[in-house]
């Protein structure tokens, strides 16, 4: 077994007392105090995250964008330098290698970001597929510490804080800066459906970032515990659960990062027979009429015939509802459709629903 990594802000989150626990190859935090004050925290004020487990890897060299437009399922072609983009890597299959983001630097230099769990697959498949392509493929996940700042006063204490300038910034854009001796990127995405920014630098600019934020006793931190919740309630996917080698981004409804009208990409041929013949299954969210929460693997069920699985469960706490996604069979995916899902052996009623419980406050 692989011996289990740790970030560069390991000791800051010990000495806080965090609940730790592996993912993605790394010890991370759950949480600091508990999921419900952290989780509110980002979506009232501001938290911080230590997402430094994330995979960085550089594409540059004369083939770059055509590269990227060769793996990526969204369509790069001709975007500023400072855009980033959320996507796919797709197997031939149209089934999920990761979902990523892809950062512009320039003309043909760009910055991916992927899921830590995938970092040596994702790059051992990048170079697997890079064949006849001028391009230099740089795995810089070591080298980066990198934390994630959501809620809706992030702007205003990376300002305050940091002294760094980010309200021009636009959302799903980026630049990079000077800051000391230490050059930075810092960009305006996030995964909790609240405004929110990732700062990516060295180690030690990561650890003084941190130490800026939170002991200022203004920024909580946030442990992958609210991560978790966050993301799930607004209807963003996490890789393994509603995508992966056997889901696509056509069943995760997530087409529209799906560019088909692209000359090509790896996935291309099945993505498009899945939107001509149609699908025969669905991620859907389900909002359960009790306070059971379903859980991740759990059937859900129609008429006494299991139709699919939930892939991940909660008791969101922005709504107070019993909620889940799940994959089931697209014959079930009307709103509205009454199903049941079977938890510790009984079975409670719900219905299909949007995915998103709770409406994203990004700035626009």
């Amino acid at each position: 077994m692989d011996q289990i990594k740790q970030t560069c802000l390991h000791d800051k989150h010990i000495a806080l007392g965090a609940l730790m626990s592996p993912f993605g190859g790394f010890d991370m935090p759950i949480q600091y105090t508990n999921i419900i004050d952290e989780h509110n925290a980002v979506r009232h004020d501001c938290g911080i995250f230590d997402v430094s487990h994330m995979g960085e890897v550089l594409i540059s060299g004369n083939d770059a964008e055509k590269y990227v437009q060769h793996i990526f399922t969204n369509d790069i072609a001709g975007a500023p330098a400072g855009k980033i983009f959320y996507g796919m890597m797709l197997y031939p299959t149209g089934g999920t290698v990761d979902d990523l983001l892809v950062y512009k630097k320039g003309e043909n230099l760009f910055f991916l970001v992927i899921n830590a769990a995938n970092i040596d697959k994702d790059f051992d498949w990048m170079k697997e597929n890079s064949k006849g392509f001028d391009v230099t493929i740089d795995n810089q996940s070591e080298s980066f510490g990198e934390v994630a700042v959501q809620g809706p006063n992030a702007e205003h204490y990376i300002e305050s804080i940091l002294g760094i300038e980010c309200h021009e910034l636009e959302f799903y854009t980026f630049k990079e800066m000077q800051v000391g001796d230490e050059k930075i990127l810092i960009s305006r995405t996030g995964y909790t459906g609240e405004d929110g920014f990732e700062l990516y630098g060295s180690h030690d600019f990561t650890r003084s970032t941190w130490d800026k934020l939170v002991g200022s006793g203004k920024v909580k931190p946030c442990g992958l515990g609210c991560r978790d919740t966050l993301r799930f309630e607004v209807g963003l996917p996490l890789y393994g659960d509603e995508l992966s080698a056997d889901i696509t981004p056509i069943e995760a409804g997530l087409g529209i990062f799906v560019k088909v009208d692209k000359p090509e990409f790896i996935g291309k041929d099945a993505i498009v027979k899945q939107k001509t013949d149609g699908i025969t299954r669905k991620i859907v969210g389900i909002i359960l009429d009790d306070k059971a929460i379903p859980r991740h693997g759990y059937d859900v069920e129609v008429d006494g015939k299991v139709i699919g699985q939930v892939t991940t469960g909660y008791n969101s706490i922005s709504t107070g509802k019993s909620v889940c996604m799940a994959l089931i069979d697209a014959n079930f995916k009307k709103l509205g459709t009454a199903v049941q899902v079977r938890i510790h052996k009984k079975l409670h009623s719900g219905v299909v629903t949007k995915k998103r419980f709770y409406e994203k406050n990004y700035k626009k």
